[in-house]
């Protein structure tokens, strides 16, 4: 456990929903994983809904049909604060993920317009070109750790180059998101805070560029949405700059993180690996079950109406988190979940969030994993972890990984 502050129950939650979850640090996350600590809250006997002193004091849904149900019913559970403790949640003003429908609608087809899959699709030759340029150089190395040598690399170049964005400001942009999703401090307050600076320094990055742009229209999604309509009429200076750092948020973040967990699972499966070297049309598949069965994301909602769930009060101002971590997890959703079924009918996920809030990134997401495992198989067709090697893992609004380190024999490589 973190030193994070406990709060005390308020009077609507029953000791028998009280649990010790601390969102940022879950007991167990080192010795069992990620994943492995976040599914101990769907053990026999752990109510649908329970109550975390953690963090200000949250609700967490821990079933999939809870889940669905909250992410998909903004009347009463908005997203107007996403994030947990609910201090640091408030100073996260994003357009439009911390609207609700309708407002949020006409602000999300400015996004979409820009972030479709024809518009990916344009991109795919761009993305593929960063996957090789960064995987042949350690190819015939025989090792690699992953995260530095590429997840933490590869996603942001992607993300920066789509965005006609300088490379060099990756670093800068990648500590803005670290904070925005895993806030330092040990109170609401002080993450709260960190959040806050986090937030401006967004802002104060992307103001030179949104000028610059007004002035030459161009055909980039950053230019889609300075130039495109809200309602009639352009967006405000303040909506441009929260819809950009929303997608920069988003897309600086999520698939570094994912994919030193697949990679990972491969390492340890040589018969997978196999599979789709021999026939990389499968990956795309693959990939699907893979975005089921490892999910980082947990993001919250807040509670707008006195209501009645699983049997307990949740009471206007609460907050309760709504892990997409769990969803794909649960056995109620998805046969013997913790195991890859590649093979698996009805893969149900909600990896990329759900309701009007599913993840508007997700086609570029997709695309930027299925070209990591087919230039990489390309490549690298056999490969596993160091002998010896542990990944360490932490948990957060989006989960992310330290180091990954795989190895190879070249000399058997074709």
């Amino acid at each position: 456990m973190t030193s994070s502050a406990i709060s005390l129950s308020p009077a609507n939650v029953p000791s028998s929903r009280v649990y010790d979850f601390d969102v940022y640090s879950p007991a167990g996350i080192q010795e069992e994983g990620y994943h492995q600590s976040w599914k101990r809250l769907q053990n026999p006997g752990v109510p649908d809904l329970i109550w975390t002193p953690r963090n200000g004091g949250h609700w967490i849904a821990t079933r999939g049909a809870l889940i669905r149900e909250f992410l998909n019913d903004p009347e009463h559970f908005s997203a107007q604060v996403m994030i947990v403790p609910k201090a640091a949640g408030m100073e996260h003003k994003l357009v439009p993920m911390n609207m609700d429908p309708p407002q949020h609608t006409p602000y999300r087809r400015v996004l979409n317009k820009g972030l479709g899959p024809r518009e990916i699709r344009n991109f795919e030759a761009a993305i593929r070109s960063v996957a090789i340029e960064l995987i042949e150089p350690f190819s015939n190395d025989g090792y690699v750790e992953f995260c530095s040598a590429y997840s933490d690399i590869f996603p942001i170049q992607v993300f920066l180059a789509f965005s006609k964005l300088p490379l060099e400001d990756a670093s800068t942009l990648t500590t803005f998101a670290h904070e925005m999703l895993r806030p330092t401090g040990n109170t609401p307050e002080e993450k709260a805070a960190s959040m806050a600076v986090a937030n401006a320094g967004f802002f104060e990055y992307i103001g030179p560029t949104v000028e610059a742009r007004r002035a030459a229209k161009g055909d980039d999604w950053i230019s889609t949405i300075i130039h495109g309509e809200v309602n009639g009429a352009p967006p405000t200076d303040y909506e441009v700059l929260a819809m950009i750092a929303l997608v920069l948020l988003a897309g600086l973040d999520t698939v570094v993180n994912f994919l030193p967990f697949a990679m990972e699972y491969l390492a340890r499966h040589p018969a997978d690996v196999a599979e789709l070297a021999a026939d990389p049309q499968k990956i795309p598949r693959h990939v699907e079950e893979m975005l089921r069965r490892f999910p980082v994301v947990a993001q919250a909602r807040l509670v707008t109406k006195d209501i009645v769930r699983d049997g307990v009060e949740l009471k206007s101002g609460d907050m309760v988190l709504v892990p997409s971590t769990l969803y794909g997890l649960d056995e109620r959703i998805n046969a013997d979940p913790m195991q890859l079924d590649f093979a698996r009918k009805g893969c149900s996920h909600a990896t990329f969030g759900g309701g009007a809030h599913i993840c508007a990134g997700m086609h570029l997401a997709n695309m930027e994993i299925v070209v990591t495992m087919q230039e990489w198989l390309a490549r690298i067709p056999t490969f596993r972890l160091r002998p010896g090697f542990k990944m360490v893992a932490h948990s957060g609004v989006v989960a992310d990984v330290e180091r990954l380190e795989l190895e190879w024999n070249v000399d058997v490589r074709s």
